[in-house]
């Protein structure tokens, strides 16, 4: 009994578009109880909605990501807040900051900012994507406090501690197998278990022995192998103990086990 809940997917990707069906069900039958599909734009965060619909084990997270920002994206804000009240809309994301993208930094932060502060208001948790911008994220998360996951985790293990110790969750996926993950295997070495939990980011960043190859969530038991064997305890305490995080973060009552 794997239990393998993905508390972060992109199944709205083009990658899908010719198998999406037949590779649901295949996720279904594999172990895997529970995905969220995360959003990045209006469209994506409709997608999301509409995979939820149509898939028992789909959630949806409606946001809008920061390499899709514009000038427009204030705009954007009625559409998502919209989407937000369909039912199995369980966070506002993908959200955050990312400064490896030319996006200008101020519109980063402004839009950053104001879905955290429709988050607060509409009472969901967050998924927060933070990539080349550690600092600015830390300021932002001290002063909004929101409640949620810091995914696809880059940071160090300090940083680790202090996001946990305001009260959120660090997402860890495949890059917990590549080679040079260093600082990732310190952070899931030195966290809690009850403050990490299992994401794909699919169809990007395939564990080993599948790297370079499309994600899909039943892909995840070999990122919570290699945290076991980092935490000395076996797979299923791990598969288990994500779960009831990824359970509570969401605020998802009951998953088909």
């Amino acid at each position: 009994m794997d239990m393998i809940f993905d508390t972060h997917a992109h199944y709205d990707d083009k990658a899908f578009d010719e198998d999406r069906d037949e590779l649901m069900e295949k996720v279904f039958s594999g172990g895997v109880c529970a995905v969220v599909n995360q959003g990045t734009t209006v469209e994506t965060s409709r997608f999301s909605v509409g995979l939820s619909k149509k898939y028992r084990g789909v959630y949806a997270a409606v946001g809008l990501h920061p390499e899709c920002l514009d000038e427009n994206s204030v705009k954007d804000i009625a559409a998502i807040r919209e989407l937000a009240s369909c039912p199995k809309v369980v966070a506002i994301g993908e959200i955050g900051l990312d400064y490896y993208y030319d996006v200008p930094r101020e519109l980063q932060r402004e839009m950053f900012i104001r879905q955290l502060e429709l988050a607060e208001e509409l009472g969901l948790p967050v998924t927060i994507h933070d990539r080349e911008a550690h600092g600015d994220t830390l300021d932002i998360l001290r002063k909004y406090h929101p409640k949620g996951i810091l995914h696809c985790f880059s940071g160090s293990v300090e940083m680790a501690r202090e996001v946990t110790g305001l009260g959120m969750y660090i997402g860890i996926g495949g890059v917990v197998t590549f080679k040079n993950a260093r600082k990732t295997v310190d952070v899931v070495r030195e966290l809690p278990l009850e403050r990490i939990v299992l994401e794909t980011d699919c169809p990007y960043l395939a564990p080993v022995p599948f790297r370079g190859k499309r994600n899909d969530s039943t892909y995840i038991r070999y990122a919570a192998q290699r945290i076991a064997e980092i935490k000395n305890t076996d797979i299923q305490t791990v598969l288990e103990v994500t779960r009831n995080n990824a359970q509570t973060v969401y605020n998802v009552k009951e998953v088909e086990i």
